[in-house]
């Protein structure tokens, strides 16, 4: 009877001991021999290559007058809002164009941002300012991370070479029960989705031109193993207590009872 009440006693030790979530090292950036992924090793499409879509947000100002696009125009129906140091904010429509003080509709749509910049800027030089200076920005742009990183969630592009690297240090850091080596990137089509696989323990990732950020990124960090198993003993063990808790209970009371 004590050997039973011992070892009960010895398994919910156990059990409490494995119900502590462990922490892993993470030991990022080593140096080693070569680093994979599933795409092609072509030049990542960058922020200023991206050719501007429908629904897209462009925000307009002429850095000649701040306070408006083209001087005294006023604001129209089409902009979403915007101070005078930032300029207005114009949605893309469903036909590729952008409806612009004094200009009316301007087709934008499979252009890049500089491209865009410049074809405003001339047709306001030609109908309306005498020497404008247009600046345009594409404010929509963004990508997304899960799994385990500290602050989960959408966030903008707001330069032209965002890196992985510079996105999870905007996002907090990974968690504890992170595994560095196994970093997705999801990018493409949803028709054609490829795969980025990137191991943060490797010092190439730095340099490794696919961890530059393109707009619909999906980043996802994956839970290393040792913290999945952690979890399910977590799980195993919370479920598990209560019962192992009252069978010391009983067998407490009955050696109780028949000293």
């Amino acid at each position: 009877m004590r050997q039973l009440i011992l070892s009960s006693l010895i398994l919910g030790a156990i059990l409490i001991c494995t119900s502590c979530s462990d922490k892993q090292y993470q030991a990022l950036f080593q140096e080693k021999n070569s680093i994979s992924d599933t795409l092609s090793q072509k030049s990542p499409l960058t922020l200023s290559e991206y050719h501007i879509k429908s629904q897209d947000l462009l925000q307009i100002r002429n850095l000649q007058d701040i306070k408006y696009i083209a001087n005294d125009a006023p604001l129209n129906a089409n902009t979403t809002g915007g101070n005078a140091a930032q300029g207005q904010t114009f949605q893309v429509e469903e036909d590729g164009t952008v409806a612009l003080p004094a200009l009316g509709r301007i087709p934008v749509a499979g252009l890049t941002r500089v491209e865009a910049q410049k074809l405003i800027e001339d047709l306001y030089h030609k109908s309306l300012l005498k020497d404008p200076i247009i600046d345009l920005k594409i404010v929509n742009l963004k990508v997304t991370i899960l799994g385990e990183i500290r602050s989960q969630g959408n966030y903008l592009l707001t330069k032209d070479k965002i890196t992985l690297v510079e996105l999870i240090g905007e996002a907090g850091g990974l968690t504890d029960k992170a595994n560095e080596k196994n970093v997705k990137i999801i990018r493409g089509t949803e028709k054609n989705p490829k795969v980025i696989e990137i191991d943060l323990n490797n010092i190439r990732s730095i340099n490794d031109p696919s961890t530059i950020l393109q707009s619909g990124d999906i980043i996802y960090v994956a839970q290393s193993k040792r913290a999945a198993r952690g979890d399910n003993l977590q799980n195993f063990s919370t479920l598990f207590q209560p019962v192992l808790i009252l069978f010391n209970t009983v067998l407490i009371l009955y050696t109780l009872i028949h000293r």
